[in-house]
């Protein structure tokens, strides 16, 4: 156990990634909690509104990743500078991907249904440099063994075939599943042979003229949203607070 965390996790170049990976969560769970006791009204916490206007915390998240990417960068990345840099960009890229939702609308959807576009980024961002914490490398390349690693034309056949088949479960409308499948090329695998989701690039093109495969994929996401959904919303609510109700319009009067 002691020489496993030693190679994955206290080698050289690997701290600084666990650093950044732990401030960037605790960032994350101490700016939901804060933002939730705002919401609620309780405790001292208030929105920063000088002069009526309302700074995001996506403002100083940007600052700490500028001075935590560019510190890095003129420092070496080498010893205790290393360390703090990782902490910094860490606490700021908690903060900017908590308002991720906000950045990509344009519009302060924190507590609406988009909202939860913010935390599902956080999960996926913090599970994939997980998965790069502990030793896997994007595209599989870490799978090779040692005769392999010292031909270059398998290390890039590798590569290349991974990802294409990221690419295809892009296509695919598998989007978790591209991502994750850049470290892991068994799940890539899974989502390149499976049905395409309705409406992905792949179904409308090649899916036109074959109804049955339409019908298909149109079941299998029922199913899965019937079967998932409900579970994935609990968890973000969880994490990231329960979204505010959009009220239902109300009947207009009859004319008389």
């Amino acid at each position: 156990m002691g020489h496993w965390w030693y190679r994955n996790i206290l080698e050289p170049g690997k701290l600084p990634l666990l650093l950044a990976l732990l401030s960037f969560i605790l960032s994350f769970l101490i700016t939901r909690t804060i933002t939730r006791l705002i919401r609620a009204g309780r405790g001292p916490f208030r929105n920063v509104s000088p002069g009526g206007l309302h700074i995001h915390h996506v403002v100083p998240g940007v600052i700490l990743m500028t001075i935590g990417g560019f510190g890095a960068v003129a420092t070496g990345a080498h010893g205790i500078s290393s360390a703090l840099c990782a902490v910094i960009f860490g606490i700021g890229a908690g903060l900017v991907l908590d308002e991720f939702a906000l950045v990509l609308h344009l519009d302060d959807v924190y507590w609406s249904e988009q909202g939860r576009q913010s935390v599902e980024v956080v999960v996926v961002t913090a599970a994939l440099v997980g998965l790069v914490l502990i030793g896997s490398v994007p595209f599989g390349v870490d799978q090779l063994t040692p005769d392999e690693e010292q031909s270059r034309g398998v290390v890039v056949l590798n590569v290349c075939f991974n990802f294409l088949l990221a690419i295809i479960s892009l296509t695919k409308g598998k989007l978790l599943t591209a991502l994750f499948g850049t470290v892991v090329p068994l799940v890539a695998l899974v989502g390149a042979v499976r049905l395409a989701k309705p409406g992905s690039l792949w179904a409308r093109h090649a899916y036109r003229r074959r109804p049955k495969a339409r019908a298909r994929a149109a079941l299998r996401r029922w199913h899965h949203d019937r079967r998932w959904s409900g579970l994935s919303r609990k968890f973000q609510d969880m994490i990231g607070g329960t979204p505010d109700r959009t009220p239902s319009p109300e009947p207009s009067p009859e004319r008389k």
